[in-house]
């Protein structure tokens, strides 16, 4: 039988499913009323008993409203938290004005109100630019320029300068240009190179610190220089002349090196010859001194001996410088000639062939010739005497 047909019973009316009695199905506006109740009491709220059905609908929305703040407001907490990396420093505005330099961790700002901006300090930046400019000489030359730098001031490289790196750009054309204005087109395209990017340098540091970029330059790298296309070619004919120019002095000074040298080799070895030659001179003069001291002390002790013997030496000395002897014979007129070099010739082959002869009887024989030739000139003046 079903729910709602006729009982039996005291029952008059239908039966009811929900356990209620003569109840009938739960109202829902009731159902809502309680749960508004509900979360009125849980946010501060409340709701009487008397209030209408209009009432509690306001209930309701602003308790709605109530947990969307609660949520929103936990959200934009939350999107407060961030991180700092160890190689960046962050710069935090309060609606607009600087309010502080966060350092590397996390960090909690209010979104929305602080305005966070992120600098790297550590990495290392670069800049290059190319310029075309005159020298102090007044020649036109081209020159390409890179620069390196660090961030050392998050805060002004964010506030004091618009644009830094553009800034950047200005200075380093000034510094360049005012240092290549005053060196010459030589040292500019050739060793003078590292001077110029040291100048600059230091030149455009100076700039960027009277601006407060914030910027710290680490190199300036000079990386080319080298004159404009239209002058190429004339430039290349006065690298090549000053090329051979130099390759002219280096051989002129490698043939001075060698011949100076030589020279004064030369001078040093005749200065030596004739040091030489004076202590020679000196030597023989001393010795032939010393020789007539000590002849004179033996011709004081036996003069006729030393006499003979010095004439001895003297024929001796002139005969050994010639190889011809004239003879003088008493009693013609003719003039014995004795080939001494040929006897000499002889008495050598004599003597090669002949080995066993004793030395001893070469020079009785010698003597034996000489005394023959001294009786013959001995008679030949006295028989002249005589006459």
């Amino acid at each position: 039988m079903s729910w709602n047909e006729p009982g039996g019973g005291n029952n008059k009316g239908p039966k009811d499913p929900w356990g209620g009695g003569e109840q009938g199905p739960p109202d829902l506006d009731e159902a809502l009323k309680k749960l508004q109740e509900k979360l009125g009491g849980l946010f501060g709220g409340g709701g009487g008993s008397s209030s209408g059905g209009s009432g509690g609908g306001s209930v309701f929305s602003g308790a709605l409203l109530g947990v969307v703040a609660v949520v929103a407001l936990v959200v934009w907490a939350l999107m407060g938290f961030y991180q700092i990396d160890q190689q960046e420093r962050a710069v935090v505005l309060r609606f607009g004005q600087y309010l502080e330099t966060v350092q590397p961790g996390l960090q909690w700002n209010p979104p929305l109100i602080d305005d966070v901006i992120r600098v790297n300090t550590t990495k290392v930046r670069a800049a290059s630019l190319r310029e075309i400019m005159l020298t102090q000489d007044e020649n036109i030359v081209e020159v390409k320029l890179s620069v390196q730098y660090v961030i050392i001031d998050p805060k002004a490289f964010v506030l004091k300068v618009r644009d830094p790196e553009r800034s950047l750009q200005h200075a380093a054309q000034s510094a360049l240009r005012h240092v290549v204005g005053g060196t010459s087109m030589d040292l500019v395209l050739t060793e003078g190179r590292a001077k110029i990017g040291v100048d600059v340098n230091i030149r455009l540091q100076e700039y960027l610190d009277m601006y407060e970029t914030g910027i710290q330059v680490s190199k300036v790298t000079v990386d080319e220089s080298k004159p404009p296309g239209q002058v190429q070619a004339a430039f290349d004919d006065v690298i090549k002349a000053r090329e051979d120019e130099e390759r002219v002095k280096n051989e002129a000074q490698a043939y001075a090196n060698g011949i100076v040298p030589e020279a004064r080799g030369g001078a040093q070895r005749q200065l030596e010859e004739a040091s030489a030659y004076q202590e020679e001179v000196i030597a023989n003069a001393e010795g032939q001194a010393e020789r007539f001291n000590r002849l004179l002390a033996e011709y004081e002790k036996a003069p006729v001996v030393t006499r003979e013997r010095l004439y001895l030496d003297a024929v001796q000395a002139v005969y050994s410088n010639t190889n011809k002897v004239m003879v003088d014979v008493e009693g013609g007129n003719n003039i014995m000639y004795l080939p001494l070099d040929k006897l000499a010739t002889q008495g050598a082959a004599a003597a090669v062939r002949d080995i066993n002869v004793d030395s001893s009887t070469i020079r009785e024989l010698t003597n034996a010739v000489t005394e023959q030739l001294r009786r013959d000139a001995a008679s030949t003046g006295n028989l002249r005497g005589g006459r």
